[in-house]
């Protein structure tokens, strides 16, 4: 047997898994191979979305389910026994692994993050890979694990049931990383996670050890919504059954171990103060839900419970730790023990991508100056002073602008999908109240069907409350748009929403990320595998603040003549800070028992109308790959980029002519941030990638792909073909001329009109002689496209 002509798979069934099995791993319970722990980044183009890769390992080892010590990289015997160490490092930095092997077959290469004595790296033979108990020993003491008690903690076991469901590799290490932590004595802990990324079940996973282990007790859960504390309860929590209570009403019974509650319902301003019926040694752990909002100020009166219950174990879960001046959660929790971020989701798989189409409307960006003598609506004179942005719909209301951006949504929709689910967020519950009404003349025809089709969700209308769980219901069609002010920018899990409307002055980075975070959820059987943000108050230039860490697919800014109906074709451990002068999003609030929106006393607006509104700025704004927006022409940013890969011109002609599939280069340059869809917007729709590549970087002049096709019929090299397959290879140029390159390169192409016509893809195929000729045929095709170049 001639190793070297072995496969991985051979290498890995003939040599690695024996050695493993020889050194005592349980087959069953602590070997897991080909282990995926991503879902594939989502690629978007148009309205048209495709996974990547998702990431794998060979084998992972675990001492016992969700607690993995070791990770392995297999070669085939062609490779150095020690090629995969540092593909297998970056897996392990990932998954917090502490013990890294490479192997080919020939023995292994093993890293050793725990080592002391300066070999951090050894290569072992077949027979000395170390037994379960050994890399069990490197684990605790790469985790701190030095005594029986905390070791019995720390090996508890999650919960299972007949679902199969598991953590995810981000929500295992948060878990584990966290009940370690707790074993340990560390009494203040934070997690930061984007939302969407599952806190929930994390934090039930992280009870459930610690309360099965009686590690802890008593356990209180704190939010400050109601349908936080609800879904909590009906999904996650579910499993505690009757050993987990909802407080309500103040109603205090101390029978129970876990306990759910609203910040408000066990304090308020007006009577005893509820959380005092429990003794202040009650609860040994809380788990504060968003605990970026109210604890986080240290003179809250939601803070007073937690100093109250002082002995406790306090854990934070938040997707956007504060840090101003007056507030403070790492002050509080202290350093984020692990943050899981948007960007990571995205990248991961976990996370919807998104698009941005950014509208200005012109009494916006120059603001508006009442003519002299001009009168709002019940005939009292205007303030002679310039408006803007921060004005309209707080301190005056144009009724021409919130007609503007309600036809603007209903256009947007009626070029997408009419029934996408849809949150506007506005600037108070009378600017949502109003973009109800607005929204629903808008969409007449719609709502005249069912007038849940718009509604207004907000704190106070108990008529739209009631339909929150409709809306964020999948399987549930009403109501489609929903506008709000603060209700819905937190702890809403909607997982099917596919447009987020921004019409409100959002300053603060929390909640920015709060309100992007309604969209992020995936549901791919009810096709929301992405979702676009339409932005009428520059709030997305905060995606180029430095402590923004998500990347939208695009940022699109549109002008008064473009029409929205087709825009979808278009295709740190750093602590995490606000931004300069951030609000507080949710002051210390009066009893609200259900929990919900808090407003304060609203004032008079000024209201107008008869002023003219247009929308303005054509410019279109995209990321580049560093997550960092492009402040220079699409052109030029274009022409450097391709420049940095091909020097010259003949460079590029190389690549392209020697490539075997064009498709590979185009993707290539596509995952190099080279837009192509918004080159043939500026430059012409009917020139390809090659075109539009030789014309921009090289400042060839382009040629359309009729124009491509034409000069190949005029060379008529068909002649050397029979005649069916004469007909075929025209028709392969019809089709480049009509949609271009791509398509002809797949053999799907053969199902499509008009080659369909001409027979099955077999028949067709065989006019050539076999596939291998007819993709020969292809290729030459090709060349003779791009003979002139």
């Amino acid at each position: 047997m001639n190793k070297k002509e072995l496969s991985e798979a051979d290498i890995k069934a003939k040599f690695i898994t024996p050695a493993i099995l020889e050194a005592g791993w349980d087959e069953q319970t602590q070997i897991g191979r080909e282990v995926y722990f991503t879902d594939g980044r989502i690629y978007v183009k148009g309205k048209i979305t495709a996974r990547g890769k998702r990431k794998f390992a060979d084998y992972i080892l675990f001492y016992k389910a969700n607690v993995p010590i070791a990770i392995i990289e297999a070669k085939d015997n062609k490779h150095s026994v020690k090629s995969g160490i540092q593909q297998a490092l970056g897996y392990a930095n990932t998954l917090d692994i502490p013990c890294v092997f490479s192997s080919n077959g020939d023995g292994f290469y093993f890293h050793d993050k725990t080592a002391t004595d300066g070999k951090i790296e050894k290569e072992l033979s077949l027979d000395e890979f170390p037994t379960p108990q050994e890399l069990w020993e490197k684990y605790k003491k790469y985790k701190g694990i030095e005594s029986e008690e905390v070791e019995r903690v720390a090996t508890q076991d999650y919960f299972h049931d007949s679902t199969g469901r598991k953590p995810r590799y981000y929500q295992q290490i948060a878990i584990n990383r966290t009940v370690e932590a707790i074993a340990k004595g560390q009494d203040r802990i934070i997690l930061v996670m984007a939302t969407g990324t599952g806190k929930t079940y994390t934090a039930f996973q992280i009870i459930y050890r610690l309360w099965k282990s009686k590690a802890k007790k008593r356990i209180l859960f704190l939010a400050d919504r109601t349908s936080l504390i609800d879904q909590t309860a009906r999904k996650d929590f579910a499993p505690f059954k009757e050993a987990m209570t909802i407080i309500k009403h103040k109603q205090i019974d101390t029978a129970y171990n876990i306990y759910l509650a609203l910040y408000q319902g066990l304090s308020d301003n007006k009577s005893e103060d509820a959380y005092k019926k429990f003794s202040p040694d009650f609860f040994d752990l809380i788990i504060v839900d968003e605990c970026h909002r109210g604890s986080a100020r240290e003179d809250s009166k939601w803070r007073e419970i937690l100093e109250y219950f002082k002995n406790a174990t306090h854990v934070g879960l938040t997707a956007t730790p504060k840090e101003t001046t007056e507030v403070s959660n790492i002050d509080y929790f202290g350093e984020p023990i692990y943050i899981y971020s948007l960007k990571q989701g995205i990248d991961d798989g976990f996370l919807a991508p998104y698009k941005v189409v950014k509208v200005t409307l012109d009494i916006d960006a120059e603001g508006w100056r009442p003519p002299k003598g001009f009168l709002d609506k019940d005939g009292n004179p205007v303030e002679d002073r310039i408006y803007n942005r921060t004005d309209f719909d707080k301190n005056i209301v144009v009724d021409e602008r919130r007609e503007l951006v309600a036809n603007k949504i209903t256009e947007f929709l009626k070029g997408y999908d009419r029934f996408a689910k849809s949150i506007v967020f506005c600037i108070d519950i009378e600017h949502a109240e109003s973009m109800r009404t607005a929204l629903a003349n808008a969409n007449a025809d719609l709502f005249k069907e069912n007038n849940k089709y718009v509604m207004q969700i907000t704190g106070d209308n108990e008529e739209g409350k009631r339909e929150l769980d409709s809306f964020i219901n999948p399987s549930e069609p009403y109501p489609v748009i929903a506008t709000t002010s603060k209700l819905m920018t937190t702890g809403v899990d909607a997982q099917t929403c596919k447009l987020i409307v921004l019409d409100s002055n959002i300053g603060s980075m929390t909640e920015f990320k709060q309100i992007i975070g309604r969209g992020t959820r995936i549901n791919e059987e009810y096709g929301k595998t992405y979702f676009t943000i339409m932005d009428f108050r520059n709030v997305t230039n905060l995606f180029a603040d430095p402590d923004f860490d998500g990347d939208p697919v695009m940022i699109k800014k549109v002008g008064e003549k473009d029409d929205l109906s087709g825009t979808e074709d278009e295709t740190t451990d750093e602590p995490i800070t606000d931004i300069d002068g951030e609000e507080v999003v949710f002051p210390d609030p009066p009893k609200i028992e259900g929990g919900g929106e808090i407003e304060e006393e609203p004032k008079r607006k000024i209201r107008v109308d008869g002023v003219e509104v247009k929308i303005i700025n054509e410019r279109v704004q995209y990321l580049g790959t560093d997550g960092k927006i492009i402040t220079e022409s699409l052109k030029d940013y274009t022409k450097n980029n391709v420049l940095k890969q091909y020097q010259s011109l003949n460079d590029f002609l190389n690549k392209w002519n020697n490539a075997e599939k064009k498709e590979a280069i185009i993707k290539e340059l596509e995952e190099q941030g080279i837009f192509f869809e918004a080159l043939k917007d500026e430059v012409g729709k009917d020139f390809d990638p090659f075109d539009l590549i030789c014309h921009i970087a090289y400042e060839a002049k382009p040629l359309t792909r009729k124009e491509r096709a034409n000069q190949v019929k005029k060379r008529n090299y068909f002649a050397k073909y029979g005649e069916k397959a004469q007909l075929v290879l025209q028709k392969l140029l019809e089709k480049y001329a009509d949609d271009g390159l791509l398509t002809i390169e797949s053999t799907e192409v053969l199902k499509l009109d008009p080659l369909n016509k001409l027979g099955t893809p077999i028949e067709l195929i065989n006019a050539f002689g076999s596939k291998q000729k007819y993709l020969e045929a292809v290729i030459e095709l090709e060349n003779e496209l791009y003979k002139v170049a």
